[in-house]
């Protein structure tokens, strides 16, 4: 069990972190929320 949680985890780490989606201007969710709160902070 802690075998495919795991492979869950890391999976999560490189699709929110690493991998890059289009409809989101080819940015990480990470990068493209933290990009949208800074944004939202200085208007």
């Amino acid at each position: 069990m802690s075998e495919a949680r795991n492979a869950v985890t890391s999976w999560k780490e490189d699709y929110n972190h690493h991998r890059p989606h289009s409809a989101l201007g080819n940015m990480p969710p990470v990068e493209f929320a933290m990009k949208s709160t800074l944004e939202k902070q200085a208007a």
